[in-house]
């Protein structure tokens, strides 16, 4: 019991590894450069009222698409009882019904998101990274049989998840 007069807080997590997963800096100039070809289009033999509008209301829409794209977060978080968790974007997966795990490189990709892929899968895939990490389940109270997770760094990702 607190005497102290003080609310108690649980101990926040601590973070082992973190990623968020951002577009490739060229998109950003696309976006950019598509909503400038927009408003030019619009306002051809216009006044320049007819260019500045579009552009902010295409440039605006083109930005915040990408940070939305952008908005993926990988993390494995340890607990205050000391369970390992991997967060990717808002699910939750627990070390402990993780039976065995897997980096899949770039050139494996494409086969695991494709023929090989089961259905039932848990998939965060961002096309613009190459590398994934699966994390095969044993879960009886669960029909999803692995998750597949891009990741920048597998390899790190996976020793920060056994650690």
């Amino acid at each position: 019991m607190n005497t102290s007069g003080s609310k108690e807080t649980p101990a926040s997590p601590a973070v082992l590894y973190q990623e968020r997963q951002w577009v490739p800096w060229y998109w950003w100039l696309a976006g950019l450069g598509i909503s400038f070809l927009t408003a030019a289009q619009i306002a051809h033999n216009r006044d320049e009222i007819w260019f500045w509008v579009p552009f902010i209301f295409f440039g605006t829409i083109a930005l915040w698409s990408l940070w939305r794209l952008s908005s993926t977060h990988i993390a494995v978080e340890k607990d205050a009882d000391g369970l390992t968790w991997l967060r990717a974007g808002d699910a939750n997966l627990p070390a402990a019904v993780v039976s065995r795990t897997l980096a899949v490189p770039a050139t494996a990709k494409r086969n695991a998101m494709g023929r090989q892929l089961d259905p039932a899968a848990f998939v965060v895939s961002r096309s613009w990274i190459p590398e994934m990490a699966m994390f095969v389940l044993d879960d009886p109270e669960d029909s999803t049989p692995y998750w597949l997770v891009t990741s920048k760094d597998p390899d790190a990702l996976l020793a920060a998840f056994h650690s």
